[in-house]
């Protein structure tokens, strides 16, 4: 798996610093209005979330949409998905889980949502992993990814102050042209890949930082609010995600 930027040691230790991830949906969840366009529009009925562990995007959308859902990890710890589960009124019979590596795995069904959120910048070669996707997606069904754009001021924050993290991403995926070039040379059509979001930043494990990298961090996600609230538009250099959408 040279084509991964992180290991499975990686994901242990990063889920396991991970505090609260047991925590209740709410229904305008981000992305909740481009995932309910798409099932409105597609009839959705069948879902599945890669590389999606604790299964935050396949709960979301078995909660408030009631979609057939099924999770796929190659690492899923079941006391944290039964707890967040729970936490959102659900049992451990609502959602499928895949325990597998994606590199070693032929579907065995296809959906007609395939989605991940965060997923494909750990990966050096963009167009193998997005391939990798549209092999879950039924004819006529839609793909959905979405990834933070660390190109933006976003970007520069985590270089400078979470080179660690940083360099677990592939700077490179974050290019909506690549993406819907990725797509179209693949076949898919209705492809659309653009900047979303107006302005965020944020660390990981932000509580394990010094006292003095948090207060410049909340002054520039106040002054970049601000800034964008007076001036509202998606853009390259400050939106923090990027969003591929496109129907096999």
């Amino acid at each position: 798996m040279a084509n991964l930027l992180t290991d499975r040691a990686f994901w242990v230790n990063y889920w396991e610093s991970k505090k609260g991830l047991a925590v209740k949906l709410p229904a305008d969840y981000l992305f909740h209005n481009q995932l309910a366009d798409i099932i409105k529009k597609d009839n959705v009925k069948t879902a599945i979330e890669l590389g999606g562990f604790p299964g935050y995007y396949a709960i979301f959308l078995k909660k408030y949409f009631k979609l057939d859902v099924t999770l796929l990890d190659y690492f899923v710890h079941p006391p944290v998905v039964k707890e967040l589960l729970e936490k959102n009124d659900l049992t451990d019979a609502d959602i499928h889980i895949i325990e597998t590596d994606l590199f070693n795995y032929t579907p065995t069904q296809q959906y007609d949502l395939v989605l991940s959120c965060g997923l494909i910048e750990h990966f050096t070669d963009t167009a193998d992993i997005i391939n990798r996707h549209i092999a879950f997606v039924k004819p006529g069904g839609t793909l959905f990814i979405t990834l933070p754009n660390f190109k933006a001021v976003n970007g520069w924050f985590q270089k400078n102050f979470d080179k660690e993290n940083y360099d677990k991403h592939n700077i490179d995926s974050m290019n909506p042209e690549l993406l819907k070039s990725i797509c179209e040379k693949a076949g898919l059509k209705e492809v659309k890949a653009g900047y979303f979001g107006k302005f965020s930043v944020w660390l990981e494990n932000e509580s394990q930082k010094s006292t003095g990298v948090r207060l410049f961090k909340k002054l520039v996600w106040l002054s970049g609010k601000v800034f964008t609230k007076v001036i509202p538009f998606e853009s390259k250099s400050l939106s923090p995600y990027i969003i591929l959408e496109a129907r096999k």
